[in-house]
Formats: C-alpha cells, sequence, structure tokens
C-alpha cells in the first residue's frame, strides 16, 4: 500500500516562492502520472500539475509560468515549485498519483496548507 506525504507547505507573503515536496513510500515508477492539486475553503479541489512517467508535464491556467513540476525517481520524490504566490493560491495542496491503466488519480497525500497573505 504506496502512501504520498506532502510537505512544504506554510504562509507566505504575495510574490514570494514555496517548494512543496511529495514522498512516494514505493517507486515513483509505478505510477503512469503524478499530479498537484488544490482546494481552497468553501471551493471544490481543482487540479494543478502533472508529470508523466514520460518526463511530459501539464499545468493549470493559473500555474503556468509561476509553478514548476519535477520529480527525483531516485528520491522517489514529486515537488512543485511555486514562484510569484498570490493570495488566490491559498488552498490546501495535495499530492496524487495515476496508475497504469486508470483514468483517474487514486492515490491521495493529506495534503500541505499554503497560505499567502496580501
Amino acid at each position: 500500500h504506496v502512501q504520498l506525504v506532502e510537505s512544504g507547505g506554510g504562509l507566505v507573503q504575495t510574490g514570494e516562492s514555496l517548494r512543496l515536496s511529495c514522498e512516494t513510500s514505493g517507486s515513483l515508477g509505478s505510477f503512469l502520472a503524478m499530479a498537484w492539486f488544490r482546494q481552497a475553503p468553501e471551493k471544490e479541489r481543482e487540479w494543478v500539475a502533472s508529470i508523466f512517467r514520460s518526463g511530459y508535464t501539464d499545468y493549470a491556467d493559473t500555474a503556468k509560468g509561476r509553478f514548476t513540476i519535477s520529480r527525483d525517481t531516485a528520491k522517489n520524490t514529486v515537488s512543485l515549485l511555486m514562484n510569484s504566490l498570490r493570495p488566490e493560491d491559498t488552498a490546501r495542496y495535495y499530492c496524487a498519483g495515476r496508475r497504469p491503466g486508470r483514468s483517474a488519480y487514486e492515490v491521495w497525500g493529506q495534503g500541505t496548507q499554503v497560505t499567502v497573505s496580501s
């Protein structure tokens, strides 16, 4: 049973940066893709970025140009570098894994809170 553990959240000011990390208890290679999602209070969870086993990356419009998703297969870790943070980026950020042959992200971490003050 693979577990995902996020870290790196915190309180920052507008314009500052944060790097979130997601460590898997198993092999990162067992997933077809890894992604970051976020959920703000009273809002639906939204997708932020994905990285596929091939190395292909994809971003939500709100993340393009500011966020970078990356992976370290040796450390079984996926990271999300977030630059130029805005108050609207305040949310709980979740790491998720999608297994081969599956259409949805079915393995989730507990999340890490990011708060951006104005």
